[in-house]
């Protein structure tokens, strides 16, 4: 196999340059909101040294998702997404800028920080939904994993790059600045969507309220490829979140030493940025369901290793495995929601992935943590791999649509925008 064909897909940014912009922006920005995570929680423990308010951080960050997700993806399913997304994406911008400002002063309470960090996760909320349709309408349907796959070693790459960058930023200018970075990063996203046409969806629109909810929840109860693969992330993510016990393990195996445990933490995300830079083969495949269930049951596997090992290298090398695997089947995951579901839909489903992707990891990290104080952080560590393993294997066991390769699903009548048909803005 050539280094061409093993290396990411790039045909996305060749054939649209609106994609191209797109994808800019969105990585810029998501390179902002990664500094102000560690903006945020740096300034809270200044403010309160408690592990209690740190905690209410990802509380503040994750009920806005949870709560009024699905309600946004119904609303993204009735409108122009191009003017949603930009809606929201000046959302974030203004919250972001009132979070430089009590930066600056250093007046607003705990609790008024927590607020903008949760009306911030409002618009987040909006935001997604509509940006779900932005990949499967601006490329042709074999180009959609490619996309999907240069998002997530992009996302992948800020992970690691964000924290370090807020952490030098916050020892050389302070709070304010490093928010102040962030509203400037969802000005590159606003513009590297300008340009699009605009998305209203193909097919009948949501109904408004809690009916348009009921209908994209009645969807993903009866189509049994999209409902799979979301069981498949909760399976991976309830089941056998790892990072609530690294402390712990790091403790009881390899001796407590912090340079170890920042290893641990980090290697995660080095597996994940590896495998989505080397996933030319996988998005070429055209195989997303295989791809995902055999990627959920090595993250699973690996995980379970880890939790067995005492050789802290050994222990390195099985968490790089568990990212990569867990990015491949991630990639998998979101190629096979968005080529199955029905344009219409695209935006409740959207919001559904996106609560998914948020209330898992939360619900995972406290499973891991009541189990391993029952028992040992090992014993949660391999009992979660091992659950994680079996509920992958029930679930490709149970739909045998995600055993095949990819059939175009039927119901989903959105043509893609071909790159000549869509506008491309000038550069200021």
């Amino acid at each position: 196999m050539s280094l061409a064909r093993t290396l990411i897909d790039v045909r996305p940014l060749r054939t649209s340059p609106v994609f191209r912009r797109l994808l800019i922006g969105r990585t810029v920005s998501v390179l902002g909101s990664f500094m102000t995570m560690v903006t945020v929680m740096y300034q809270v423990w200044d403010m309160t040294h408690s592990t209690v308010w740190t905690g209410a951080v990802g509380l503040a960050q994750a009920l806005p998702m949870v709560l009024f997700g699905l309600f946004a993806g119904s609303w993204a399913d009735r409108g122009d997404r191009r003017r949603i997304f930009l809606f929201a994406t000046v959302g974030q911008a203004v919250v972001s800028l009132l979070l430089a400002v009590q930066g600056f002063t250093g007046h607003v309470p705990v609790v008024g920080v927590l607020g903008l960090v949760a009306a911030q996760s409002c618009c987040a909320a909006v935001g997604g939904p509509a940006a779900g349709v932005f990949v499967p309408r601006l490329l042709p349907k074999d180009q959609v994993a490619a996309g999907l796959a240069l998002q997530q070693v992009t996302g992948q790459a800020m992970m690691l790059a964000g924290p370090a960058l807020g952490g030098i930023l916050l020892g050389w200018v302070g709070i304010g600045p490093c928010y102040l970075v962030d509203t400037l990063s969802f000005g590159l996203a606003f513009y590297g969507a300008f340009g699009l046409p605009a998305l209203s969806p193909a097919g009948e629109p949501s109904r408004a309220g809690l009916h348009g909810v009921l209908d994209g929840l009645r969807f993903l109860a009866g189509h049994r490829a999209v409902r799979g693969a979301l069981i498949t992330d909760l399976a991976a993510t309830v089941l056998s979140m790892p990072a609530s016990l690294f402390p712990l393990v790091n403790a009881e195996r390899f001796g407590g030493s912090p340079r170890t445990l920042g290893l641990f933490l980090s290697a995660l995300a080095v597996g994940g940025t590896a495998a989505s830079a080397l996933s030319g083969p996988v998005t070429r495949l055209g195989r997303p369901g295989p791809v995902m269930l055999c990627g959920a049951g090595i993250w699973g596997a690996a995980l379970a290793a880890f939790g067995l090992t005492r050789d802290p290298w050994a222990g390195l090398g099985l968490l790089v495995l568990a990212g990569a695997a867990d990015a491949v089947s991630v990639i998998s995951r979101s190629t096979i929601v968005q080529t199955h579901t029905p344009d219409a839909l695209l935006g409740r489903v959207t919001a559904a992935e996106q609560i998914v992707g948020q209330a898992g990891p939360n619900l995972g990290n406290l499973r891991g943590g009541v189990v391993a104080g029952w028992t040992s952080g090992a014993t949660a560590l391999v009992s979660g791999g091992l659950l994680c393993l079996f509920a992958v294997a029930l679930v490709g066991a149970k739909t045998p649509e995600l055993r095949g390769g990819f059939v175009p699903d039927p119901c989903v009548d959105a043509p893609p925008l071909q790159p000549a048909d869509v506008p491309v803005p000038e550069a200021p």
